[in-house]
């Protein structure tokens, strides 16, 4: 299980209905949006799919997991509100110390009662070294979890880490089902049970995830009996099921939802997010990882030609992984758009142009490739757009298409159009993108990034609650990044979802990099409410 795997199954957190998929694809009616069928049932297009369905492997970690509650859940402006706790926790010891109350008469979809035992079931199993989970080190900061009876639990941390309260969405798991099991193997890890207000009814990999209400959900059943995310990963793909009436909804790039403007019986709906595009630039490569070539791309990249050109306006130029209109964003790092600066770092450095335009140093041309995933048209645009940048500094990229499965061995060498960012604390994203020792473990640090200026930054700005020193840290990062790049970041992306108009109560949450699933207008599903007859459309 790679990192980038567990990312993607915590992005994976929302589930739906088997008896629906089936019918929802033969009989486009039958859906929420169709005409004269039930209006009970949702059949969305996502983009991505989960490796596996258990907390305890990273599933379920950033919030909104639909087939598990965490303590906390954010609401729509983002704010911590209480789920499995009754409560936000008390905090004490100098922010040491979280107290959780846990609400009672909860229970798991096969009736057993939730109590603190699964929380510090579900915490502990994380922390274990035999756990599959890389993301284990965002919770490097927790020395010990305790229940106090069945429903309190007590959080005590090795050092203040302030956005701790924000790691408690983390979905948790039953003990009286995931402790006789196999954590890393067992049949939980695709046959899941939790507390949430949907249960997972079928999963045929790659094609969807299928769900029904929990009629045990302790918030109240949902109007949305039958829940289906339909795994479509090509994007002309799910905008041709959507216009067919197949899907209800659809995560689509911008240019195909613009196709979408003149029909009356759908929204859009635009999400900010955290969510960039970036060139990986892998130290091991005798071109990509020299920092001048680096420093030449990061001027060479016509950054809000890419928002107005490829994303039709809905993003921003993006200059590492904290968006501009974050209250994190170090001011002054924005990087100009300036070819002839970055001709001028190539020739001082030794890259001068070969006959055919290409520069080269020391017998070395300055050529790489760039691996971008298939199907991904967002992704493909800017890996195209990036390469033509690049040709008029004299540095030549082969683009080449692929999946995971064939990208990921050759990521020590080659550059990837990647995507990452988690809304949020700068510690979520940072630590595992830029922190030297995740360098080579799975997809953390995938270009292998080592500066120990940076590495003593990331430390100081997880380990303190003070605000101001939080602040000198992360400005320090940003910095330093804009000194010594091992990424071209490109832009940040707003996401875009084409939705029937059948619903009342949808809305979006400012979105990590993984979307579709855990996120998008349904990040709420559980309390939308058919459109009463005769509604208008809006």
């Amino acid at each position: 299980m790679t990192a980038r795997s567990i990312r993607r199954a915590a992005a994976a957190i929302l589930t739906g209905a088997l008896a629906l998929a089936t019918a929802a694809c033969a009989n486009p009616g039958s859906t929420a949006g169709g005409s004269g069928g039930p209006k009970d049932s949702v059949v969305v297009g996502v983009a991505y799919e989960p490796e596996t369905l258990s907390p305890l492997l990273g599933y379920g970690k950033d919030g909104n997991s639909k087939i598990f509650d965490g303590l906390l859940a954010f609401d729509a402006d983002m704010r911590l509100r209480p789920a499995l706790a009754v409560a936000l926790p008390r905090i004490g010891d100098g922010g040491l110390t979280y107290t959780y109350a846990l609400r009672e008469g909860v229970t798991f979809s096969d009736g057993v009662p939730f109590t603190a035992k699964d929380v510090v079931h579900t915490y502990r199993t994380i922390l274990d070294p035999r756990t599959n989970n890389p993301s284990r080190t965002e919770l490097d900061a927790l020395r010990s979890v305790e229940a106090v009876g069945d429903h309190t639990v007590v959080f005590r941390l090795k050092y203040p880490y302030a956005p701790f309260a924000e790691r408690t969405v983390q979905a948790i798991a039953p003990e009286h089902i995931t402790a006789k099991q196999d954590v890393n193997t067992g049949a939980f890890t695709s046959r899941p049970i939790g507390t949430g207000p949907y249960v997972l009814t079928g999963w045929s990999r790659g094609e969807k995830l299928s769900f029904a209400a929990n009629p045990r959900y302790w918030n109240g059943a949902p109007a949305v009996k039958k829940l289906t995310m339909a795994i479509i990963k090509d994007d002309d793909v799910r905008a041709t099921r959507l216009r067919a009436g197949d899907l209800d909804g659809a995560i689509l790039p911008p240019n195909l939802a613009a196709g979408f403007k003149g029909d009356r019986t759908k929204k859009t709906w635009t999400a900010k997010t955290f969510d960039y595009r970036t060139v990986t630039l892998p130290t091991h490569h005798p071109v990509a990882g020299d920092t001048a070539v680096r420093r030449a791309l990061d001027l060479a990249v016509d950054r809000q030609a890419m928002v107005d050109k490829i994303l039709e306006g809905a993003g921003k130029p993006a200059y590492g992984p904290v968006p501009t209109d974050s209250p994190w964003f170090a001011r002054g790092t924005e990087r100009r758009h300036d070819p002839a600066a970055a001709r001028k770092i190539l020739d001082e450095a030794g890259w001068k142009p070969g006959p055919d335009g290409v520069r080269v140093k020391n017998g070395v041309r300055a050529a790489f490739p760039l691996w971008y995933l298939s199907g991904d048209k967002l992704r493909q645009d800017h890996a195209l757009a990036y390469a033509s940048d690049a040709k008029k500094a004299g540095i030549a990229l082969t683009t080449q298409a692929g999946t995971w499965e064939v990208i990921e061995p050759r990521m020590k060498t080659d550059a990837v159009l990647a995507g990452g960012g988690s809304p949020g604390d700068p510690d979520f994203d940072q630590y595992l993108l830029l922190k030297s020792t995740l360098a080579g473990d799975g997809f953390n640090n995938m270009a292998q990034y080592a500066n120990e200026t940076v590495d003593r930054a990331l430390e100081d700005g997880r380990r303190t609650n003070d605000l101001a020193k939080r602040r000198a840290a992360y400005d320090t990062v940003q910095r330093e990044l804009a000194k010594d790049p091992g990424y071209t970041f490109l832009t940040h992306i707003d996401h875009l979802y084409v939705v029937n108009d059948g619903w009342d109560g949808l809305s979006t949450q400012t979105e990590p990099h993984d979307h579709g699933l855990a996120s998008g207008p349904w990040w709420n599903v559980e309390t939308w409410k058919p459109k009463a007859p005769g509604a208008p459309q809006k």
